[in-house]
């Protein structure tokens, strides 16, 4: 376990304050329809919920965006929306939060994806999303090539948070990572299924457990398998390390040097693991700008998990609450 100094600790999170950080990747927004369910349908046995309250949020890359803006660090958020009332919705979020939004493009015939949830009575009853995914626009990619070049300058770090919406490309993959390498800027890779092994030349890949399994095709269970599996991932994809998070079980950090670390999950009782990952892979990245060594970031994000895990609903970790959950947990020395 990585003990810090309190001043440690403390420099981490003051330095990573206003740093630039891209995000690039699948933009969404997350609609909450929420109502009192008194009786069931008479055309099929489902409940009708009686909508009493709606609203808004970021979901996907923009979801990283937003963690990363309550870290204190400034994101610069790259990804298409449609021309719709659900990317007007998130232009609008982005707008109330004080975020650029310069790097979004907006395209005629490409909808917003939107994931609706509705909850009765404080039960998830359905979700309904709406989207349309294809990796084939070359029009749109050349936008965001354009545009990932304009910003990559003052960048500090780049993350890329693929949620298989047709955003991140192969193409685009190794355009993003090769301008990034060529600054001497971190990488972090928060992947899904499709292109999972296109992520080469990264500086952390963080797949999650279920992914890994998928990727490599054998079981993933013990620590040892996940030490062997995280270094079959360094072999085939030449990253700095690999952090694989495993639910209940934390998460296991594996560098390109050898060493391999597991880190116990921090959450006292969960509420909701959504948008867990997202939060990993910006505190991750944020700490990194803060000049924390790969441990240290890993087990400063590990608490940010835990965090969120304990709140209903897809919420920004908060860097004041993160930095008194560590210190309360005796990690500190005076």
């Amino acid at each position: 376990m990585v003990r810090f100094e309190r001043v440690r600790l403390e420099d981490i999170f003051n330095t990573f304050k206003n740093k630039k950080i891209i995000v690039i990747g699948d933009l969404m927004v997350d609609e909450y329809l929420m109502g009192k369910v008194n009786r069931l349908s008479p055309e099929a046995p489902v409940p009708i919920v009686e909508i009493a309250e709606e609203s808004y949020h970021f979901g996907g890359a923009a979801n990283v965006s937003y963690n990363l803006k309550h870290l204190g660090c400034v994101p610069i958020t790259l990804g298409v929306i449609g021309n719709d009332r659900a990317g007007d919705i998130l232009l609008e979020l982005f707008r109330k939060q004080a975020m650029p939004s310069e790097g979004i493009i907006v395209a005629d015939g490409q909808p917003t994806t939107l994931k609706t949830r509705i909850i009765g009575e404080h039960q998830h009853i359905a979700r309904v999303d709406r989207e349309r995914i294809h990796y084939d626009n070359a029009h749109i990619i050349r936008q965001l090539k354009e545009r990932f070049d304009a910003f990559i300058g003052q960048a500090d770090a780049v993350i890329l948070e693929d949620y298989n919406k047709g955003v991140l490309t192969r193409e685009l993959i190794r355009h993003v990572v090769n301008k990034a390498n060529q600054y001497s800027i971190p990488v972090t890779v928060d992947p899904k299924f499709v292109n999972f092994l296109e992520y080469k030349n990264v500086t952390v890949f963080k797949p999650n457990l279920k992914e890994t399994v998928h990727a490599l095709g054998h079981p993933v269970e013990s620590d040892a398998d996940v030490e062997q599996a995280g270094h079959e991932l360094l072999e085939k994809l030449n990253a700095q390390a690999i952090l694989i998070t495993r639910g209940s079980a934390g998460m296991s950090l594996i560098e390109k040097d050898g060493d391999s670390n597991h880190i116990p999950t921090r959450t006292r009782h969960v509420a909701d693991v959504s948008g867990a990952g997202d939060t990993v892979i910006s505190t991750l990245t944020a700490a990194m700008c803060g000049g924390a060594s790969l441990k240290e970031a890993a087990t400063i994000a590990n608490f940010a998990a835990g965090l969120v895990c304990e709140e209903v609903g897809i919420v920004p970790i908060k860097k004041d609450a993160l930095l008194e959950t560590i210190k309360e947990n005796y990690l500190i020395h005076a």
